[in-house]
């Protein structure tokens, strides 16, 4: 597809992915996920979904979330710091929602981002996402809190 006068991509993380990725995590995170977290998510974890955006036949970014009976839990969600400022959150974001909604009919989403990400904060809020409550100290790596957002109704997203 054409996004932003780019050819991109967006396709199921695959184990080949995983170094690319890991290195996404790593400038993207203080405290990244392992290679083999993503390893397990990928191989192992049946409840697992992960995605990737190519641009250009080099990953540029990546979301994943767990499906849980009738609910999706964005674990992580990250973009290339050089890729940045396209658009790129967002189409992850609505890919999650779409393989969500296609795999189970799932239309509640729910993540958790730390109360000083503003930009990720933006997106969350106009993709439909609220502020349910906060978890004191739930970065170990900072002591930061995290907002718990819900979105309610993901299916006005794939529209």
């Amino acid at each position: 597809m054409i996004f932003g006068g780019r050819r991109v991509t967006l396709r199921a993380m695959k184990e080949p992915d995983i170094d690319r990725v890991y290195e996404i995590e790593c400038a993207s995170f203080n405290k990244p996920w392992t290679r083999a977290s993503f390893v397990s998510e990928v191989t192992n974890n049946i409840c697992a979904r992960y995605v990737v955006i190519v641009e250009n036949g080099r990953v540029v970014g990546y979301g994943g979330m767990w499906l849980i009976i009738d609910e999706a839990h964005v674990n992580n969600i990250a973009v290339d710091p050089a890729c940045r400022s396209r658009g790129y959150g967002r189409l992850l974001m609505k890919e999650l929602m779409r393989m969500a909604y296609n795999a189970l009919e799932i239309c509640k989403m729910t993540l958790e981002v730390r109360v000083t990400n503003d930009e990720a904060i933006k997106l969350y809020t106009s993709m439909g996402f609220e502020v349910a409550g906060t978890r004191k100290g739930y970065y170990d790596d900072t002591g930061e809190d995290a907002f718990v957002m819900w979105c309610h109704n993901t299916i006005v997203n794939l529209i």
